[in-house]
């Protein structure tokens, strides 16, 4: 089959609004118990070290609050562990472990389920995420894993999951600091092996910069690229990728601090002209606030500013998650997590309660998609 570049083959429409397909969180908690020392937590233990979701979370979710989508994730070095390489060898066990969550999301609650391995586009080393680790198709790094090995990966991934059409299968979350063509490759090498594996759902793809949308057209790191000069020369035969974005609010990107000062819509302002010209759609797969006025108010501009231009399709806020406790995974260490339940390191009501109901709730689209293949329309 002839491949044809993505920027000839994405359509967008020509309506004045935009329609989101696909709205919801982030389930954070796969990747969790590594973190300090090397091999630390590899392995590791279901339910201690590391959990996907709370059922009962995912239930409330789409049961009370119509949601369709949850972003879930996951570590590379436990699917595919060191002793075997990355590559189409699995931990069995928690496969089946995370196996068992998505299919929760998409099977028995009928929403759609973005996979997520979590890992910077680097591999052997998460303990200091998103540092540590070998750069994917680093060809100067002997200890790096190959582009080659990543396309096998994602070959056995989507073999074990294309019978499921909920499924959206995300390339790898905020790779940063490597060639922006290295990315490419990778990309890619995913798309081509998703699709050999014989997988037709979406495919969400990563640019550089933490996939920055505020930065898709800038240099970002040490001589790197833009992502706006080689993320439109991706192929997909079946014409359903799609670009992955992640854009905080707050004062550096990072969704760190409490205060919202970095307005979405002026930020996206490039990379929506950029998706427009390319004929691209695009997901914000995560993005946050702080618990304050400030911040619900950046929240529903952006949502507003998506909903308003076609080229994106979804988006998902970070994060809700089965072991976050009173921890807050985003915005301020007061604002708490979007466990449903669950309260902040000062005994007072989470972000599901404060962040969710006043800028998240409201803006959830009524005609979200809710049957078929996962897909750009």
């Amino acid at each position: 089959m002839i491949l044809t570049p993505l920027l000839t083959l994405l359509s967008t429409t020509t309506a004045t609004l935009g329609k989101i397909l696909y709205a919801g969180v982030n389930e954070s908690g796969g990747e969790f118990g590594v973190f300090g020392v090397k091999g630390q937590g590899l392995p590791g233990r279901f339910g201690v070290d590391y959990a996907f979701i709370n059922k009962t979370t995912v239930d409330i979710f789409v049961d009370q609050e119509k949601i369709n989508f949850f972003r879930v994730t996951f570590l590379m070095e436990r699917m595919a562990p060191l002793a075997f390489g990355l590559g189409a060898r699995f931990n069995e066990t928690y496969f089946s472990e995370y196996e068992d969550a998505i299919n929760h999301i998409t099977l028995t609650k009928g929403a759609y389920a973005l996979i997520d391995p979590h890992n910077y586009m680097r591999y052997n080393d998460p303990s200091s995420q998103p540092f540590s680790g070998s750069v994917i198709g680093n060809t100067s790094d002997p200890t790096a894993a190959t582009t080659k090995q990543f396309g096998e990966f994602w070959g056995e991934l989507a073999r074990r999951f294309r019978t499921n059409p909920k499924v959206v299968f995300g390339i790898n979350n905020e790779p940063h600091d490597m060639p922006t063509q290295l990315i490419l490759q990778n990309n890619q090498a995913a798309i081509n092996a998703i699709r050999a594996a014989g997988a037709p759902q979406l495919i969400l793809a990563p640019g550089n910069g933490f996939t920055g949308g505020h930065a898709w057209t800038q240099v970002t790191g040490a001589n790197d690229a833009p992502s706006s000069e080689f993320l439109n020369k991706m192929v997909d035969p079946l014409r359903n990728t799609a670009i992955d974005v992640h854009e905080y609010l707050d004062i550096d990107f990072s969704g760190s601090h409490d205060e919202c000062t970095q307005p979405g819509p002026s930020n996206l302002a490039n990379l929506t002209t950029w998706l427009q010209q390319n004929h691209l759609k695009a997901v914000i797969s995560e993005f946050g606030g702080g618990n304050n006025q400030n911040c619900f108010q950046f929240i529903d501009d952006l949502l507003n500013y998506l909903a308003s231009n076609d080229v994106y399709i979804g988006w998902s806020i970070w994060a809700a998650g089965p072991i976050w406790g009173t921890a807050s995974p985003c915005c301020g260490e007061d604002t708490g997590s979007l466990e449903p339940g669950q309260f902040n390191d000062l005994g007072q009501p989470d972000a599901f309660t404060t962040v969710w109901a006043n800028a998240v709730r409201p803006n959830i689209p009524k005609n979200l998609k809710r049957s078929g293949v996962s897909s750009l329309s």
